[in-house]
């Protein structure tokens, strides 16, 4: 369980990680490298990552600030030009060391800067470790819209390191089980069931769950790599959750949430759709929404606030033709993508996750 592949770039993790990357350096000739960090990885994970690296190469720091609101075009202007003010050239290397914000924006920064660059991601976070890292998408959002500029390209490594988690606040490791869960809904029973009793999971499960998952993602990308099919089951849950995300950062009254809250409260919704409109049992959308629930807590939305999440859904990735295409559940492993939602039932789903 130390390296996988994954088409072009390759899995590794733990001791594998670093021995990986040396000898990435060794054979190819690169001119300088750049770690991009936040404040947060540049203290806690920077220091135990660089004291790894083994190479004559001049090595700078860039630190972007951390948060989801940062994620958008002005922080990448800052990066290109402190490439530019450093002297990279195409032979340059990125190594981005965080979380999905850092992976996904620095990802973008090194496809774009002189027309590409290689990069490297190291994901510090539970949620980009299982998700944003893997799968070679990149990119910003655009205002409070999510992930709306980027481009597809694999890193040529990603390294997971799950030592790095020790630093994580709860709240950022329940966002990333999140992803977790939705693998286990997507895909079947087998992994499904291991997460039923959540309150039995500890650190040292965490290990061989986030390989699984991992796995689990990398399989559905390689079939599927621009998402044309299979890899739209990755959105269960995501065209609500996003739209409740990007809601909740547009309005500084509410409680900002993390990706994997609202994705929790999407995949609740899209279970209870799911049920009205493809014959996903009944009893498994209750005990989904009481396992998530007593998990995740309760998230109040005003009814005044359905329509204007709604609103957003338009914003879509998965949109074409002006539909508004969600990945529904006919079963736990069978997933039914491009289907078209009446309003009305978007809004009883609302009502639904409501209910205590």
């Amino acid at each position: 369980m130390d390296s996988i592949s994954a088409n072009d770039s390759f899995i590794h993790f733990n001791k594998k990680c670093y021995h990986a990357l040396n000898e990435h350096l060794k054979k190819n000739n690169f001119s300088k490298i750049f770690i991009l960090v936040d404040e947060n990885t540049h203290q806690h994970c920077l220091p135990i990552f660089i004291d790894k690296i083994e190479t004559n190469v001049a090595i700078e720091i860039i630190e972007i600030e951390s948060g989801e609101e940062n994620k958008n075009i002005d922080t990448c202007v800052g990066v290109w030009n402190t490439l530019s003010e450093l002297d990279a050239d195409r032979k340059s290397l990125m190594i981005n060391v965080g979380g999905g914000v850092i992976t996904d924006l620095g990802g973008f920064v090194a496809c774009t800067f002189k027309r590409g660059i290689a990069y490297v991601n190291v994901p510090t976070t539970l949620l980009s470790m299982v998700d944003a890292s893997v799968g070679g998408k990149t990119g910003v959002d655009l205002g409070v819209l999510k992930n709306q500029i980027g481009v597809i390209s694999n890193p040529d490594l990603v390294l997971i390191e799950t030592r790095f988690l020790n630093s994580l606040p709860v709240n950022q490791m329940r966002s990333g089980l999140a992803e977790m869960l939705k693998h286990g809904l997507i895909t079947g029973e087998s992994y499904w069931n291991k997460f039923l009793d959540l309150s039995k999971l500890s650190l040292d499960d965490l290990d061989e769950l986030i390989y699984e998952s991992v796995i689990i993602k990398k399989n559905v990308v390689l079939q599927d790599p621009f998402e044309n099919g299979l890899r739209k089951t990755l959105n269960f849950g995501h065209t609500l959750g996003h739209a409740i995300e990007s809601f909740y950062l547009s309005d500084p009254k509410k409680p900002t949430l993390l990706h994997g809250e609202a994705i929790i409260i999407g995949m609740i919704l899209a279970c209870y759709i799911s049920t009205e409109l493809v014959g996903f049992p009944k009893e498994s959308t209750l005990a989904i929404k009481d396992l998530f629930k007593n998990y995740y807590g309760h998230t109040n939305i005003d009814k005044s606030d359905y329509a204007s999440i709604i609103d957003l859904l338009k914003y879509d990735k998965k949109n074409n033709h002006g539909n508004i295409n969600f990945v529904l559940l006919e079963s736990i492993g069978k997933c039914k993508i491009d289907c078209i939602v009446p309003e009305e039932v978007i809004t009883d789903a609302f009502n639904f996750y409501g209910l205590k």
